[in-house]
């Protein structure tokens, strides 16, 4: 493949001197670095050190020291630092999409749309992080002279392992509650896009954080996802199903918690009585949006047959028309894939499914004249299970189309995966889509809509079902994740047991009858 340079100049903000500093936190006693590159043209942007297992060790060492002090502050004072995280990261969202940009090659709206989510998430913790820190007295066993209190204590130090596709949103957002809990905090980037999070580390820390809390350490996962799970009081991952399950494996083995979002393979239902103009539209984004590398996108339309033909030429014409290219300005609706490995992992879906029968839409070719890793947005039709494309995570620009003849066969073909991360329904009978949406097996499902009403609801948790997962994000699960409970039980009176020369028989004849009483009077 003849890839020819794209000619464009790097923002401004993105110099040779701030990458340097970016990257000079992050250990490399080895002397091992990789070369870090502007996706556009694939040019080195900066040498990011590869951290050894002794460096990961320091950097737990450290985090655990500052994590003390942290867990030791007022809660009011931990959460006064992220009130002021937010404005920075809000005031610097300009110089954050610059970098996000940057290094992973998607448009530039995409890339903005995610600086916004650390501040979501600061947002909706700051108003309930008190409440949900806060110990909680419960009844005992015995009215009036007993009672509990449920106490939260953070879990240490927490190993976040954070993806390349949202580096920024994934490796900022998922820290903050855990930061806020009174943990410390060990991320692992991935190589590719470790310049956006060391970025929001510095915003938080001339916010207030305190130095040595936020550690981060950089390598590729076989080599630094060992030594970092074995430190680690408990584990975030994002990522792929296979690594998820490598990572469950370990995290268990120690007896630590881990919280996984994993895979998909996400369907969307088009109901005959959907606005077909608004559905091609959410499928647009659903499919290309982020070029087609998120998590929660659609890989699968399910289109009833007397409106398959009618969706199939508007959304074509769609996907044809989209602007998709190279540029640090707002203009291109599709940005590149992070890679030239990517891209070729995508391409490989297509060619097995095209040699097996598949019909191609549109797309289905690199574009190398638009940059190293640009592929174009691709439609199928005629996708089968027996291809790579039609039951595995393709993560790209790639979408099937499929038909049904009833709403009860397109929610059994929407199940049938191994996997349950995501799914849209779209119809104008609110009531009819909740019914179906009720019966889709996935831990988010979006009714006229692809996945952002469910992403951004922070209050609401989020997370996969059968392989897309384990445990969630956002909602009161997701700072709870990060603590432990300790259960403190007071006794006022001895009155657990009979009194003394009292014949055990009556003693508990008069336990039973004060349950029956308890429940009775609904006191217990």
């Amino acid at each position: 493949m003849t890839v020819t340079p794209v000619a464009l100049t790097r923002p401004a903000s993105v110099t040779d001197a701030f990458l340097r500093q970016l990257v000079a936190r992050v250990p490399g006693s080895g002397g091992a670095t990789w070369r870090l590159t502007e996706v556009y043209t694939g040019e080195t942007l900066v040498e990011l050190p590869q951290s050894t297992p002794s460096d990961i060790e320091r950097a737990f060492a450290v985090a655990r020291e500052a994590q003390r002090k942290w867990a030791a502050t007022p809660l009011k004072q931990r959460l006064a630092v992220f009130k002021r995280a937010h404005a920075l990261f809000t005031d610097r969202a300009k110089a954050v999409t610059d970098l996000i940009q940057v290094e992973s090659g998607k448009n530039r709206q995409m890339a903005i749309e995610e600086t916004c989510d650390p501040a979501m998430v600061m947002s909706h913790y700051l108003k309930r992080a008190t409440k949900l820190l806060a110990p909680t007295r419960r009844g005992g066993p015995v009215p009036l002279v007993t009672n509990s209190t449920e106490i939260r204590q953070p879990k240490g130090v927490v190993g976040i392992i954070a993806p390349w596709n949202f580096p920024f949103a994934t490796g900022i957002s998922d820290a903050v509650p855990a930061l806020m809990a009174g943990n410390a905090v060990v991320l692992k980037p991935d190589n590719k896009t470790a310049l956006s999070p060391l970025y929001g580390i510095r915003l938080l820390e001339e916010a207030g954080l305190p130095e040595g809390l936020f550690q981060v350490v950089c390598g590729e996962g076989p080599d630094v996802g060992p030594t970092l799970i074995d430190n680690a009081d408990y584990v975030m991952f994002t990522g792929s199903t296979a690594t998820g399950r490598v990572i469950g494996e370990r995290a268990g083995r120690n007896l630590i918690g881990c919280c996984l979002e994993l895979g998909g393979k996400n369907p969307m239902i088009v109901l005959p009585d959907a606005d077909l103009a608004e559905a091609v539209q959410g499928a647009v984004f659903g499919a290309f949006g982020n070029t087609g590398q998120i998590c929660m996108h659609i890989e699968r339309i399910y289109l009833p047959e007397s409106r398959y033909e009618e969706f199939k030429k508007a959304f074509v014409a769609k996907a044809e028309a989209l602007d998709v290219r190279a540029a640090y300005d707002f203009g291109p609706e599709m940005g590149s894939l992070v890679s030239v490995d990517h891209m070729q992992r995508v391409k490989s879906h297509v060619d097995d499914a095209v040699a097996k029968g598949a019909n191609v839409l549109c797309g289905g070719k690199p574009r190398p004249d638009l940059g190293p890793a640009f592929f174009e947005p691709t439609i199928l039709e005629g996708v089968t299970k027996d291809m790579v494309c039609g039951v595995t995570e393709t993560f790209g620009p790639v979408v099937a189309l499929h038909k049904y003849r009833t709403v009860d066969e397109a929610v059994e073909l929407a199940n049938d995966t191994e996997y349950g991360l995501n799914a849209s329904v779209w119809g104008v009978d609110l009531d009819g889509a909740r019914a179906v949406a009720a019966r889709i097996e996935s831990g988010n499902v979006n009714i006229n809509d692809i996945l952002a009403t469910a992403y951004a609801s922070k209050g609401t948790p989020s997370g996969g079902v059968k392989t897309s997962g384990v445990g969630a994000r956002h909602g009161d699960q997701g700072l709870l994740k990060y603590t432990d409970v300790k259960n403190l039980a007071v006794l006022k009176k001895q009155v657990m047991g009979p009194r003394p020369g009292q014949d055990y028989e009556k003693y508990v004849k008069s336990m039973i009858s004060g349950l029956k009483l308890m429940r009775k009077f609904r006191i217990r």
